[in-house]
């Protein structure tokens, strides 16, 4: 019974630390800029995906949670952040709707399996990130007026980048799986 007991709060405190080290790792994302045509582009939902794909989805949305706290805590942890505004000022702009659609990518990407092939993993991430982009775009024309041209600002630049990242989740996907496994 002790056994277990200490099994139980090991691996309660290997979550915690896993949680902790993915909320750092997206932020530092979230900083990295990386020219890229037509805009820069940072590997913030590259290690969302990441995060999904390798923690599952329950250590992997709680990473995000905690990521999402952090910045409405007032944390710098956004990719914008503190050059345009911190915390819940920050949040409720017109990023929101990607922050939040970063949970349901990490969850949707956390059912990429092993025996998957590579069309799969590839139409499992596109799915993932895509609702990245359906949350924003829906708080962005929320935010800015449903008569500018949401698409055009709010997921065009970014679809070749996004396609760039996801290729390269998708040649490494198997051995993050492995990877887990041994964990």
């Amino acid at each position: 019974m002790e056994l277990i007991k200490q099994n139980t709060q090991a691996q309660i405190i290997k979550s915690i630390l896993v949680i902790f080290l993915g909320s750092v790792l997206l932020a530092v994302s979230a900083k990295i800029k990386i020219p890229f045509y037509p805009v820069p582009m940072t590997m913030q939902t590259f290690v969302v995906l990441f995060i999904g794909i390798s923690f599952g989805y329950k250590i992997g949305v709680a990473t995000i949670g905690l990521y999402l706290i952090e910045g409405i805590a007032g944390l710098p942890v956004f990719s914008n952040s503190p050059e345009r505004g911190i915390g819940l000022a920050y949040f409720t702009g017109p990023t929101m709707g990607y922050l939040i659609g970063f949970l349901s990518a990490c969850f949707l990407a956390s059912f990429v399996k092993l025996k998957d092939n590579f069309l799969i993993i590839f139409s499992k991430l596109i799915l993932a990130v895509s609702t990245i982009y359906i949350f924003g775009i829906l708080w962005l024309g929320t935010l800015i007026g449903w008569d500018k041209p949401i698409f055009d600002l709010g997921v065009k630049p970014f679809l070749l980048a996004e396609i760039f990242k996801i290729a390269l989740l998708v040649l490494i996907a198997k051995k993050i799986l492995k990877f887990r496994k041994l964990i």
